[in-house]
């Protein structure tokens, strides 16, 4: 990825720090529930507001819970909700998108003006309006996300789609007696996920804030369940005796939403075209007037 300091040269910064951050987040939302060493809802009033110490590594919340435990379980439940949101997203997103950039005419012309409607309007203003209607709950916060994620990947899919049409193995196709059904789910729909799965890797850290953010807004996910922003929310009242309630899911929300934004981008750039740098361009012209010297022979006179 590149980081532009004064209009100066561009520096590049490895994306190797933020894939092992989404690694271990993969790794702690998959294995955590069997690598927690105390039980996430247990409380234990005695042992309430405990600093860090060898039986609590982070120390305990205003209930007495372990704080190491329920940072670790958080990253399960943040992991399920983004696996679930994503997944109706892309069904519903690349579903319709392709449906559209196939057929044209009033399908298409019907089904992005649904999609321009819906990327008029911030997403997370979509989902609050959807949980106002049908209610807070974790099952409603995940189809109210969903509902909200969707036109974007629909609208990158019908541009892929769109782009595939005109090649010539989809004509070679038609002509050749494919189906329409063929066509469609053999030939368009493996394209266009694999070019939209690109975009939904930068859309998890959004994701990720967002689930954080309904359930610091109590709209989300309901206690006692561990999660980031219902981890904040339940620690303010303690900000100024005990920050380290407060910071520690910050903390770790803060790092999830910072590295899938990193690798997001870092996988958008590989992408893109980079510049030559100086040695491979100077070898490239050294190579290109190599090219262009006549032979040997006529420029001595002898016999080719």
């Amino acid at each position: 990825m590149t980081v532009f300091l004064n209009s100066a040269r561009p520096l590049r910064v490895s994306p190797g720090l933020a894939l092992w951050i989404v690694a271990g987040f993969l790794f702690l939302g998959l294995f955590g529930p069997w690598l927690v060493p105390h039980d996430p809802l247990k409380q234990n009033l005695l042992a309430a507001g405990q600093g860090p110490g060898l039986v609590h590594w982070l120390g305990t919340d205003h209930l007495g819970r372990d704080t190491f435990s329920r940072l670790i379980a958080a990253a399960n439940t943040s992991l399920v909700g983004i696996t679930l949101v994503l997944g109706i997203a892309l069904i519903i997103g690349i579903g319709l998108g392709t449906l559209a950039g196939y057929r044209r005419g009033w399908t298409e012309e019907a089904i992005m003006r649904v999609t321009d409607v819906g990327l008029a309007m911030p997403s997370l203003i979509i989902a609050l309006a959807m949980i106002g209607i049908f209610g807070t709950g974790y099952w409603n916060m995940v189809i109210a996300l969903a509902l909200a994620w969707w036109p974007s990947f629909c609208r990158v899919s019908r541009a892929v789609v769109v782009g595939v049409m005109n090649k010539p193995h989809i004509e070679a196709l038609r002509v050749m007696g494919a189906s329409p059904l063929r066509i469609f789910f053999v030939h368009l729909l493996p394209t266009t996920t694999g070019s939209v799965l690109v975009y939904a890797t930068a859309d998890a850290g959004g994701l990720a804030l967002s689930i954080a953010t309904l359930s610091f807004l109590g709209l989300g996910i309901q206690p006692p369940t561990p999660e980031w922003g219902q981890m904040l929310v339940d620690s303010l009242p303690y900000l100024e005796g005990d920050p380290r309630q407060v910071i520690l899911p910050g903390l770790a929300l803060t790092l999830v939403v910072v590295a899938f934004n990193f690798l997001g981008e870092a996988i958008a750039l590989n992408r893109v075209p980079r510049p030559l740098g100086r040695r491979l361009l100077a070898r490239r012209r050294a190579e290109a007037a190599a090219w262009d010297r006549p032979p040997r022979g006529l420029v001595t006179g002898e016999k080719a």
